[in-house]
């Protein structure tokens, strides 16, 4: 069995053996990482493990292609990036007037075709395919206001947060619509990205993600399934209260799974929604992956598989593998899942 026919029964529940995805080796110790497993890229890397899938991410493979070099998001005017919480182009704006008059991103400069290329490179591995584009427009908007401005306006203005988010928005859903309309049929799960969470709790209530982010995410949903695909939503950070709304609104797996954060514990996932929704990730990256000995990091794999059961795709619980974790405890995490 491949990792793509895997994948697939864990999706359907049932699986007799669960899945495994590497991660995503940071840009800061990638040359490192490859070295010492004696890989030249993460695609290889990702094989070499075990990996049952492939993030081909579009943003990583010439999506934006302007001709003259202009950033998909000039969030920030071309100012330089101080703080998450430094004011956007957006962040005293109150008439949507403004919001209309900027010069967004033009979709005529999509180029999918690498995209593609990787995606055909991936099956024929074997592997099941995480795409489409990132779609993080949560952290879009909250950039073009600055994150305190933005979470002040959606009481202030909430008509100028709206149609900031209907713009970002609409872009990815147009530029995911343009990609799964040419190369549907070679993408397993749509996958994307938005935080939502802090270590302790959620980034805003769950009122205001009613109104300012959910139908823009149940869009998103809809269309990938329209397409055939299933749907894997990233999130970091204390995202329990909201996993509910996550589910009624279709989607079928949760990423990352952030170990420590609170009441993203295992038992208590497990409990609440095992077999409701498939969990990736939960693979500890704060303490056990960077400072664990492989033994360790072991012994966690299969504390969770007990936890999960088969229909679990174990991961580190950031995709993102940092400079601090040793090559030892991620050919840990790979050997343990395989067993």
């Amino acid at each position: 069995m491949n990792g793509r026919q895997r994948l697939t029964d864990i999706l359907s529940y049932k699986s007799s053996h669960c899945g495994f995805w590497h991660g995503n080796p940071n840009w800061r110790c990638r040359d490192r990482i490859f070295s010492e497993l004696g890989v030249k890229d993460d695609f290889e890397m990702g094989l070499k493990l075990g990996d049952s899938c492939r993030w081909v991410m579009p943003e990583a493979f010439g999506m934006w292609a302007h001709p003259e070099g202009k950033p998909l998001w000039d969030v920030l005017g071309g100012k330089e990036r101080k703080s998450l919480s430094q004011p956007g182009v957006f962040g005293d704006c109150e008439d949507v007037k403004e919001v209309e008059a900027f010069d967004w991103p033009d979709e005529k400069y999509i180029d999918f075709t690498e995209t593609i290329s990787q995606l055909d490179q991936t099956r024929a591995k074997g592997q099941a395919t995480l795409s489409g584009s990132w779609s993080c427009f949560f952290h879009i908007v909250c950039d073009f206001f600055g994150m305190e401005n933005y979470f002040v306006k959606m009481y202030t203005d909430p008509d100028v947060v709206e149609a900031v988010t209907d713009h970002v928005a609409n872009f990815y859903y147009n530029a995911n619509e343009k990609l799964f309309s040419m190369a549907a049929d070679k993408i397993d799960m749509f996958f994307f990205g938005n935080d939502f969470g802090s270590q302790k709790d959620m980034l805003i209530s769950p009122e205001l993600f009613d109104r300012f982010v959910m139908p823009y995410f149940a869009r998103f949903t809809d269309q990938a399934h329209r397409y055939g695909m299933k749907v894997l939503l990233h999130s970091c950070g204390s995202i329990e209260r909201i996993i509910p709304r996550l589910i009624d609104a279709g989607v079928d797996a949760l990423h990352p799974i952030q170990a420590l954060a609170a009441n993203m514990d295992a038992e208590t996932l497990s409990r609440k929604y095992n077999g409701r929704i498939v969990f990736v990730g939960g693979v500890d990256t704060q303490r056990i992956m960077p400072f664990g000995t492989p033994q360790q990091v072991k012994d966690e794999v299969r504390r969770l598989r007990d936890l999960f059961g088969e229909n679990y795709v174990v991961s580190p619980s950031h995709e993102s593998i940092l400079p601090e974790v040793p090559v030892a405890n991620v050919v840990a995490m790979a050997e343990a899942a395989a067993e």
